[in-house]
């Protein structure tokens, strides 16, 4: 039988994701809606940990929907990764009298609220991250912002780079997923695009299609670089030495994760987190919020951390040919 869920509480950990906000929203009001009572947990797992636990109702929620970042804040939580710190978040849960606990973030914050569930905590999990890496959804909150940020700043980069003649480095965020990269390749017309799933490390490569173009009359070189390659300033100043063109590298950094969010993520943020609302009130738990197929629906948090996701081959081919 499904346990009977009265109160439930929510929380953002990890990296901060542009429409984070609109999900705490929908969580907030949809539960409402259920009948259930809410509480906002301030800094992730830190904050449960801490007791930092507020009411929550819908004034609670207004006016943060185009709002970038988080308004419950987020925090990284070593000591949640211990048995002790899991057992104590559980019993601060009883203590305010939260049956279930909806988390927003990353597979991190996946595997918290897998050890919540294993302590007697009914869990769902909704996907906040700009880099796309949960394995079961074909969407993740922040991604659609993120490169639509480092688009623009790709663009601008370009005119500069055009009118200076320059190869130009620009360093995305992903320290292990190569998606943003990606996108921005395709988007942004890169010349060579560097993924942590695909890169050789062959530079002599990268500097053989730069001296190659140049020679065919191309006057800028755009080279889309994932954060987990990195050395972006180093890889210009030897590509500028072995080739005698003008190299800068930009790292776009923390400007990604931040500012308002689109329209895409708004909308699927707020339906993640009202179905994520809907399945607590029936008493789920284990369980992580996907977009998957055309639809939204439920996985479970052990299947979705052990699923496997690969860059797009074909995307990846069409990115270089492009």
């Amino acid at each position: 039988m499904a346990k009977q869920i009265k109160t439930i509480g929510v929380l953002t950990s990890g990296g901060d994701a542009p429409g984070m906000n609109a999900a705490i929203r929908a969580v907030v009001r949809k539960s409402l809606a259920n009948g259930l009572k809410v509480k906002g947990i301030k800094k992730g797992y830190q904050g449960l940990l801490n007791e930092e636990i507020i009411d929550m109702d819908r004034r609670s929620v207004a006016d943060i929907i185009q709002r970038g970042g988080t308004i419950l804040g987020t925090a990284r939580c070593m000591e949640f990764t211990t048995p002790e710190g899991q057992a104590k978040g559980a019993e601060i849960c009883r203590k305010y009298g939260i049956d279930g606990m909806v988390v927003i973030g990353g597979d991190g914050s996946y595997r918290g609220a897998q050890k919540l569930s294993a302590q007697g905590i009914n869990t769902v999990g909704i996907p906040g991250t700009i880099d796309l890496d949960i394995t079961c959804t074909d969407y993740t909150i922040g991604f659609d912002t993120s490169i639509n940020t480092a688009m623009e700043a790709i663009d601008k980069i370009r005119d500069t780079s055009s009118s200076h003649e320059r190869v130009s480095i620009v360093e995305v965020m992903g320290r292990h997923a190569g998606y943003i990269a990606l996108w921005c390749a395709i988007a942004n017309g890169a010349d060579d695009i560097l993924l942590p799933e695909k890169y050789d490390y062959n530079e002599q490569r990268i500097i053989d299609n730069i001296i190659d173009n140049r020679k065919k009359g191309k006057t800028h070189h755009i080279i889309i670089n994932a954060e987990g390659i990195g050395h972006s300033t180093s890889m210009a100043r030897r590509i500028e030495a072995a080739t005698g063109i003008e190299t800068r590298a930009t790292i776009l950094g923390y400007m990604q994760r931040g500012g308002s969010p689109t329209c895409k993520d708004r909308v699927y943020a707020s339906m993640m987190g009202a179905y994520a609302a809907d399945i607590m009130t029936q008493g789920k738990t284990n369980r992580v919020v996907g977009y998957r197929d055309g639809k939204f629906q439920d996985f479970d948090i052990e299947e979705a951390l052990n699923m496997e996701k690969s860059i797009d081959e074909y995307m990846y081919q069409i990115a270089r040919i492009l």
